[in-house]
């Protein structure tokens, strides 16, 4: 199992699909993966609710944390969803890993996703925890998150839980 490189996830953007409403592939492209940006800010405003089976699981509600004139938006030190502008097509040959990007960490700020498994497709949310007691100033559109892709050793069964084309229009 290895990572995907530049040249392989051009490859899979263009011919597979892999990723869809992208703002800038030359940008967000790196060398060990590809950068997520910022549509949306919610904080989160009901408790949610976890069990075993997924029968009682709630998942919290949140209240939109638009963004102002200038397309900035304030968060003050806490914990909130975020929503990405991209729709992402995991290959049923391939999960990814995403990690937050280093400079929003210099800025006490951190995204905990879980593991996007092979055949999920969607828009995905993430937590964002902002630690930094004077908060963060974040853009729309800024770059915030990078995916990882590794090849798995061969065909798996394709993703189908609640989040399968979650947020896709």
């Amino acid at each position: 199992m290895g990572a995907f490189s530049k040249r392989k996830l051009q490859e899979y953007v263009n011919e597979r699909g892999l990723l869809e409403g992208y703002l800038d592939l030359d940008t967000q492209i790196t060398p060990n993966g590809i950068d997520l940006t910022l549509a949306s800010v919610e904080r989160f405003t009901t408790p949610g609710a976890i069990d075993f089976s997924n029968e009682q699981r709630v998942i919290s509600a949140g209240e939109d944390m638009p963004f102002d004139a200038d397309g900035w938006v304030f968060l003050p030190c806490g914990c909130y969803r975020i929503v990405y502008n991209e729709v992402v097509k995991i290959p049923s040959d391939a999960i990814a890993i995403a990690r937050t990007r280093s400079s929003l960490l210099r800025c006490g700020a951190t995204i905990e996703t879980g593991v996007w498994d092979a055949g999920y497709r969607g828009r995905s949310s993430s937590m964002l925890s902002v630690e930094n007691e004077h908060g963060i100033r974040l853009q729309k559109d800024a770059r915030v998150l990078q995916l990882i892709f590794f090849d798995l050793d061969t065909e798996t069964e394709h993703y189908a839980g609640a989040y399968q084309n979650e947020n896709v229009d």
